[in-house]
């Protein structure tokens, strides 16, 4: 058996540092090799011992979390978990840590029903090995500032409606994971403002989707917003689904919409990959286009197979520019993917298929 996955646990809270200790523990897979109350603490733990992933608040007494994560990226290079209790005013930090950097991010645990806990534990447990197997250089090759996409707004107030603009046959229907925020940000900025609609399921935290879509949404021609119930998919938009909830592509004669669900885990992730291409499947055809990112684990990988047995058309993102190859390896091995593309390519050839 290959060596345990060595954790350091960083966080000011004792109680948030024994629990996640406790979680992480209960893996045979873990071992968690200290804890730290604060950043300048945890920098005395990497001296003493390096380790394969750090989890980091981001809210911290005598350096915050970012300033810490910033040092390290420079310093010492490592895979870094973020742990937040997700609240609304700390979702922009914790996205702009993604941004430095971070691997992942994953919520704090609580005290909660058995299911809850149980699901919680998953969730970490599944985050850490994720980042383990992470190549923090190319997380770090993709960093850049990103200046505010200016709209017209800043000079006159948009008008109080709009005609709606007129739904595409195409569908396009995204999944991903470890890696997949700045992938996603890559892929997206590269969509014109006429792109056919996109309906996305990225691996992510419940209160961080909103304003992850608000991100892209500031930089990209297309406009990108959180999937609320019964939201029409039309050219030049994208839909990212709500984290804990799962996403489906519905169709009701020549129109796209998609419907929330609530659920268990599946392919031990809400949302689940395999839910939305399941329902592209069914409902799209040979008119979507799947495409399956940087992520660790096989969410999609049936869904995909699902999606070319239709007459979809499949692209995985190749080994080279993945963070983690797990879930575009997945499928290409279930036999899903028709194409293979670096992620810089994949923008293109979706516009060359829905063409």
């Amino acid at each position: 058996m290959n060596r345990k996955i060595r954790v350091l646990v960083v966080d000011d809270s004792a109680v948030v540092r024994n629990t996640l200790a406790d979680i992480l523990s209960s893996d045979p897979q873990i071992e968690v090799i200290g804890t730290a109350a604060d950043p300048y603490i945890a920098a005395d733990r990497i001296r003493e011992a390096v380790p394969d992933v750090i989890t980091l608040d981001v809210e911290m007494p005598r350096m915050d979390g970012l300033t810490f994560l910033q040092k390290l990226m420079n310093q010492r290079p490592l895979p870094v978990v973020i742990c937040s209790s997700l609240a609304e005013r700390m979702s922009e930090t914790t996205l702009k840590a993604m941004e430095y950097g971070a691997v992942e991010i994953i919520q704090k645990p609580k005290v909660g029903t058995k299911t809850f806990l149980e699901e919680s534990k998953v969730r970490i447990c599944d985050a850490v090995k994720a980042a383990s197997q992470a190549r923090v250089d190319r997380i770090l090759a993709c960093r850049r500032e990103i200046a505010p996409k200016l709209t017209a707004d800043a000079i006159m107030e948009k008008p109080k409606t709009r005609a709606m603009v007129q739904t595409t046959e195409k569908v396009v229907v995204v999944g991903a994971s470890t890696g997949g925020t700045e992938a996603l940000r890559t892929f997206l900025e590269s969509m014109p403002a006429d792109s056919p609609g996109i309906v996305i399921v990225q691996h992510m935290p419940e209160g961080f989707t909103r304003a992850f879509a608000q991100r892209l949404n500031g930089i990209c021609s297309i406009t990108v917003k959180e999937a609320e119930d019964n939201d029409t998919v039309v050219r030049g938009r994208a839909l990212i689904a709500r984290g804990n909830c799962h996403l489906l592509l519905k169709r009701s004669g020549a129109r796209y919409y998609v419907e929330t669900k609530e659920g268990p885990l599946v392919s031990r992730h809400r949302p689940s990959v395999d839910v939305l291409f399941r329902s592209a499947a069914r409902y799209a055809g040979k008119n979507a286009v799947g495409v399956i990112m940087t992520g660790m684990g096989d969410d999609g990988a049936r869904g995909m197979k699902e999606m070319k047995e239709a007459g979809a058309t499949n692209i995985a993102q190749d080994e080279a520019t993945s963070i983690v190859f797990g879930m575009p390896n997945e499928a290409i091995k279930f036999g899903g993917v028709d194409l293979v593309k670096p992620l810089g390519s994949i923008a293109r050839e979706v516009i060359r298929l829905c063409g």
